[in-house]
């Protein structure tokens, strides 16, 4: 990727237009007065790159390459692999997935095919290299991106050998898987590799271990096929750089084993703005999220793959983005690390079922109107704060987040089954954290938590031995732990753990859980200060522990029911230290001021002063973004915004901000 240049552009479908050579002339001239410079080409371009077996038509693409760079616009290319040809599928049956109900699935749709079959991977291996050898050195391409939105199983007859082939890899024994998935349980030990099946509707649904075990497995197959394309193009083009779009809270695959693959962690962004009820802030803290979750794939700089200047085709009401939404929206992905913002599309198709998804470019091809000058607004303040590109992000509170984690507690059958919410409890803290302009990465089960301040662990029901470990000697050495309740609960076979609990952590909290009581949607608990805390009251719900207090100063308690009296909050010092530990997940005005006093004095905030209510700072190495989200004008030290602005600032270390936007 390079220096000083964000990248700004679109998915584009040339091959839609085969038949309309003016479109394409058009495209480029629309693409200059955007300020593109990069587009995603040949994500699903099969048909017109292979129609037949063996025959090969990619001169309608080397002409849309070669006068796109001739234009400026350089290209993020395509492997096909995505949607497959209707030759491909009659002619090879087995690529066609097969349902967790044993059915296979007819041709259609599309990211439906077996990543297991070899006669797929051949294929696809086959039109991957025919794409590097003709394109692979073409000064326009830049990057290469992987297929297309990795998702979903096959439990073909290949699948089962695969996945049995993988259990073996990884328990070595069958006395081993069934010790790991306490099979005795039910009389279902197993005798014999052969008898071992995915889970299925009309068969095993009731082994967590089993269950757990089939999502790493899916995500080992996932994240193996996008390895068999890269490799594939790389065997002719060995510098290639490569990325995977991902998609937001999307828990098909482990991202974080799928960003040790790739070169550019990238994503598609579709969150629903203007939803009744929710603030744009709102709304845009949860984009956030997502932002620095896959800035913390890899640690640095990555791209929006996707999101809409306008609106979607698929939500159950596709509300357009409002007036200045979609420029905020823009340099927000740019404060929490982007280095570059693309929309899917560019110019909406004509026919199929996204006929009325938006794009820059609608179906009357015209430039004046509010959507295209919107967009090319934001491509020119791109184009003029390209330094920004490649700043990289300071270390200051991180999130602990596992895949395996997430799988475990959706197959935990208990206690909570009508949604344990963990994404909600996350965004809780993060929210917090955002609003007082503290910066907040994800940090994966086997990270490093040194170099931060402070480490928050949400319901981190599947507790690694390792990580409970470096979660000790982190406060140990002084650092700041916030661990929230059903936290260490089982390990990694999803087998409960034996005695105190949170496990491994019950003598860095000072507390010992004694019982779990879920909550039904809308019931709540009030909880009270307790020894001058600053929170007077606050509401628990959703889950909430009674602990027993084995060192920890209470600073909050119950105070209603059974549970009255029992810590709500508390607190531990160990080592240089310190652990804090939440009960139960509160009402959302708890964690501000919660993090507030937390973070007073042991973490910088973006901005030098405190933030008036929908406003948020970010900050990006020597750069700091405000944006103000609220309907009003607000008036600071050093800048006055109007509603949706965003103002950039660069800090020459001597507490000085220049304004640069």
């Amino acid at each position: 990727m390079q220096q000083n240049t964000l990248w700004y552009g679109a998915d584009y479908n040339p091959e839609q237009w085969l038949d309309r050579p003016d479109i394409l002339e058009q495209d480029i001239e629309l693409m200059r007065k955007a300020h593109v410079n990069l587009v995603s080409l040949g994500i699903f371009s099969w048909t017109c790159l292979e129609p037949r077996e063996g025959e090969f038509h990619m001169d309608w693409l080397a002409e849309a390459i070669d006068r796109l760079y001739a234009a400026g616009v350089c290209v993020d290319l395509a492997t096909p692999s995505a949607a497959r040809p209707a030759w491909l599928a009659q002619k090879y049956p087995q690529v066609r997935r097969v349902n967790a109900d044993r059915v296979r699935q007819l041709y259609g749709e599309r990211e439906n095919h077996c990543y297991t079959s070899p006669v797929y991977r051949e294929k696809v291996r086959r039109i991957d290299q025919e794409l590097a050898r003709r394109f692979g050195r073409h000064p326009a391409v830049v990057l290469w991106h992987i297929s297309n939105e990795f998702n979903g199983e096959c439990h073909c007859e290949l699948c089962q050998q695969a996945f049995r082939d993988w259990l073996r890899a990884r328990y070595g024994s069958l006395e081993a898987i069934n010790r790991a998935w306490n099979t005795r349980f039910w009389s279902h030990e197993y005798t014999d590799f052969s008898q071992i099946e995915s889970p299925a509707p009309h068969g095993e649904r009731a082994m967590c271990g089993l269950l757990l075990d089939w999502k790493r497995f899916v995500s080992h197959q996932t994240v193996d096929f996008m390895k068999w394309e890269r490799d594939s193009v790389r065997e002719i083009v060995p510098e290639a750089k490569v990325c995977v779009n991902l998609m937001d809270r999307f828990d098909g695959f482990d991202h974080f084993e799928m960003a040790r693959e790739i070169d550019v962690a990238s994503w598609d962004s579709y969150p629903f703005w203007h939803r009744p009820g929710d603030t744009i802030e709102k709304t845009a803290i949860s984009c956030a999220m997502m932002h620095d979750l896959m800035y913390s794939l890899k640690d640095r700089p990555f791209l929006m793959m996707e999101n809409t200047p306008s609106f979607v085709n698929w939500h159950g009401v596709c509300k357009s983005k409002k007036p200045g939404v979609n420029l905020m929206t823009g340099l927000q992905a740019v404060a929490h690390g982007a280095d570059g913002v693309l929309y899917f599309q560019w110019r909406q198709s004509r026919g199929a079922c996204e006929k009325f998804h938006g794009a820059v470019v609608g179906h009357d091809g015209r430039e004046d109107h509010r959507v295209f000058r919107e967009a090319a607004q934001l491509g020119d303040v791109l184009r003029r704060i390209g330094r920004v590109a490649g700043a990289r992000k300071k270390k200051q509170a991180a999130i602990v987040f596992d895949y395996d984690n997430l799988w475990a507690l959706d197959r935990s059958m208990g206690p909570r089954n009508d949604g344990h919410g963990l994404w909600e409890e996350v965004e809780r803290h993060y929210a917090a954290l955002a609003r007082l302009g503290v910066g907040a990465d994800f940090l994966p089960p086997d990270g490093d938590p040194h170099g931060y301040a402070l480490v928050i662990v949400p319901m981190l029901y599947l507790m690694r031995e390792d990580l409970a470990g470096r979660l000790r000697a982190f406060v140990q050495g002084g650092g700041t732990l916030v661990v929230t309740m059903w936290s260490g609960v089982v390990d990694e076979h999803d087998l409960c753990y034996l005695g105190d609990a949170p496990h491994g952590l019950t003598d860095v909290l000072g507390v010992r859980r004694t019982e779990i009581v879920p909550m039904y949607d809308g019931e709540t608990l009030r909880c009270v200060a307790a020894g001058g805390f600053p929170i007077a009251e606050a509401k628990a719900e959703a889950l909430c522990e009674i602990a027993a207090p084995e060192g920890a100063t209470p600073l909050m308690v119950y105070d209603e029911d059974y549970m009255k009296g029992a810590p709500a909050v508390a607190r531990h010092a160990f080592g240089a230290g310190q652990a804090y530990y939440l009960a139960a997940r509160f009402d959302e005005g708890f964690y501000l001021p919660f993090y507030r006093g937390l973070c007073k004095g042991r973490l910088a905030p973006a901005w030098p002063e405190p933030l008036p209510e929908g406003v948020l700072a970010v900050r990006r190495g020597a750069y700091v973004f405000l944006q103000n989200l609220s309907d009003a004008p607000v008036q600071l030290s050093q800048a006055a915004l109007t509603p949706l602005e965003t103002a950039i600032f660069e800090d020459d270390g001597s507490g000085a901000y220049k304004r640069l936007l």
